[in-house]
């Protein structure tokens, strides 16, 4: 369990810890060290174990998951993570606690805005507070955020979350220990990755890259008119948890930022392919097999994890700039729109956003990942 007693240790902590003598000046510089290396930075959920997978069987050196609250409570999210790492051998890894709070949304502040533009299908661990639901096995919602649902995990971890420095502390150090080598994954909401450009201010230079999940582009019409699920498909939950953490890292000085946005939502796992997943069984492939596949969304992380790990699978991208809409009272609050050089913004920066991929090609290398794992003997 995580052991945490104030609803506001973690972000305060992290803040005071960034500010205090530089965090990072004694960490010893690495250059000779293998490139491909990632900081994994997610709204970790049950079965959330694919994108690592995905940068192990790459050969990436995964230096450690970071949480983020999303979908769920940072602290449940810590849970998952530790969980979903000791089910595959892979405890080896480090889980690092981040931000409990976005910088200014609340999930009163959330309810109050959709009464005023608009409801959202999925709410994450914004929703209101569901006791019926959590008895069922769902994640906490709303309420005490330091609470854990153990009966949302898919076993009971008995590793711990690293107690030594929080996620965006961590973050931080291994850009140093390893500048341009440090990807930053980012599928969840962005809270962390704005905390850490804004702690340190060659964070974002010293990384190699910026690779996030979310930030779609022109999706109001299908969200408009389609079922409640085509609905949540087309709703920016990352950036709309925390849009001030969005726009900050979204212009901040990464080499390069990658946006796999509405691409996301272009594969959708079939029956046909969990069949013939679970005929090789692996601590994944077996956990899928005898809970059922539990997953009826898009390729939503797991596409934005083959993009990172095999760029050459991206088939078409487009060089634009975006901003954030940060402003309350907007109807788009959190969401992302994309401009031509010449007509953005002031404080707005180039991006790559992917428009598509090779399917044949991400089902390869996603399957492979299942069924053959790497485990934490193969990596030492």
């Amino acid at each position: 369990m995580v052991k945490i007693h104030s609803a506001s240790v973690l972000f305060t902590s992290a803040i005071a810890a960034l500010a205090s003598a530089s965090p990072v000046a004694d960490v010893k510089r690495d250059v000779a060290a293998p490139t491909n290396k990632v900081v994994m930075d997610n709204d970790y959920a049950a079965r959330a174990w694919n994108s690592f997978l995905l940068a192990l069987n790459a050969g990436w050196d995964v230096l450690g998951l970071t949480a983020s609250t999303g979908d769920t409570w940072m602290p449940q999210g810590v849970e998952h993570a530790l969980a979903n790492l000791e089910l595959g051998g892979l405890s080896c890894i480090p889980v690092y606690a981040g931000s409990v709070y976005p910088l200014l949304n609340t999930p009163e502040l959330f309810q109050t805005w959709q009464k005023i533009h608009g409801a959202v299908v999925w709410q994450g661990s914004f929703a209101p507070e569901n006791a019926t639901l959590e008895a069922e096995g769902m994640d906490p919602t709303s309420g005490d955020p330091f609470r854990i649902n153990t009966k949302a995990l898919v076993m009971q971890p008995t590793t711990m979350v690293q107690n030594r420095t929080g996620a965006v502390n961590f973050m931080i150090e291994q850009v140093y220990k390893y500048p341009g080598q440090v990807s930053i994954y980012a599928a969840g909401a962005l809270t962390n990755v704005a905390l850490a450009v804004r702690s340190d201010p060659k964070f974002a230079s010293l990384a190699k890259e910026l690779v996030i999940m979310g930030g779609y582009i022109d999706v109001n019409m299908l969200a408009a008119t389609g079922s409640p699920y085509v609905t949540d498909l087309n709703t920016d939950i990352n950036t709309m948890y925390d849009p001030e953490a969005s726009k900050i890292a979204l212009t901040a000085d990464f080499p390069n930022i990658t946006i796999a946005g509405n691409v996301a939502n272009s594969i959708i796992p079939t029956d046909e392919w969990f069949d013939e997943l679970v005929k090789v069984e692996s601590p994944y492939t077996k956990y899928i097999k005898e809970n059922g596949p539990g997953m009826i969304f898009p390729f939503w992380d797991d596409i934005a994890g083959a993009i990172l790990v095999e760029p050459a699978i991206v088939t078409n991208s487009t060089k634009v700039y975006i901003d954030v809409d940060t402003a309350w009272s907007s109807p788009s609050y959190g969401t992302v729109r994309a401009y031509a050089k010449d007509l953005a913004p002031m404080g707005t920066r180039e991006v790559n956003y992917v428009n598509k991929i090779n399917e044949t090609r991400f089902y390869e290398i996603l399957t492979h990942s299942l069924q053959y794992p790497k485990t934490c003997a193969d990596l030492s």
